[in-house]
């Protein structure tokens, strides 16, 4: 903490007791818990939305800013800075009400939410169709690579892989049944390069190979064939902060 840019917080021993302060002046029922970097708000009447954390209160170090975060199963929605600490109560209240996204903004601009939270807000369906449109839209951009596009395609192609939360990393296809970032992958899919064949694993990166397969439909086949049956489409993923 910069001690000159908090000298209230250095003379009340921490954020929390001051967001405590200023939520009783607002006459707002909060919980407070003090964190290592910040504290964190939640209601307490009424009670918050199901699977919303608290709202997570940080410090800025270059100028007096106290940074939100709001996450929910294990993504954050909404994040953004204010120098007010009314401002933080009144937020962390509408937050854990349950307040839209778009709703949060309008009340407070300095909160905004990118397109894969508004995503998430919708549900699932919607998640796994913006994170193939994005993945779709970078493998036609991709020059000098065929067996990635390829292999993008036919993934997109194949029902049971379109209905599953995909991603790419180190241009391996990662398929999973979960659509939070902690949620474990199911089977991934290594596209051909330098003469080698395409590769289905168990896991992204060097993990339980299952099959190789000459071209894209083939280790499509092969990925499908090891999924659980039943497995799909995707649901929201774990809150990975319980």
């Amino acid at each position: 903490m910069n001690l000159d840019l908090y000298p209230d917080l250095v003379a009340a021993g921490g954020l929390a007791p001051v967001l405590e302060r200023a939520a009783s002046e607002r006459a707002a029922h909060v919980t407070v818990v003090p964190e290592s970097e910040g504290a964190s708000v939640a209601p307490v009447s009424p009670p918050p939305v199901p699977f919303r954390r608290p709202l997570s209160v940080g410090l800025g170090a270059e100028k007096r800013l106290f940074l939100l975060r709001g996450r929910s199963l294990g993504v954050e929605l909404v994040s953004g800075a204010t120098a007010d600490l009314r401002d933080v109560v009144r937020a962390a209240v509408a937050w854990g009400e349950g307040r839209s996204l778009g709703e949060l903004h309008r009340l407070f601009p300095f909160l905004s939410s990118d397109e894969r939270a508004r995503a998430h807000e919708r549900g699932p369906a919607a998640v796994v169709d913006l994170q193939w449109r994005l993945l779709r839209e970078e493998a036609a951009g991709v020059r000098g690579f065929p067996g990635f596009a390829l292999l993008v395609e036919a993934a997109y192609a194949e029902p049971r892989l379109r209905g599953l939360s995909v991603f790419s990393s180190h241009w391996t296809l990662g398929f999973s049944a979960g659509t939070s970032p902690s949620s474990g992958v199911e089977v991934a899919i290594v596209p051909a390069y330098d003469g080698r064949p395409y590769r289905v694993q168990e896991s992204l990166h060097d993990g339980g190979l299952i099959g190789a397969a000459e071209t894209a439909a083939e280790a499509v086949a092969l990925a499908v064939a090891h999924l659980p049956a039943g497995l799909g489409p995707a649901v929201a993923g774990a809150d990975d902060a319980l």
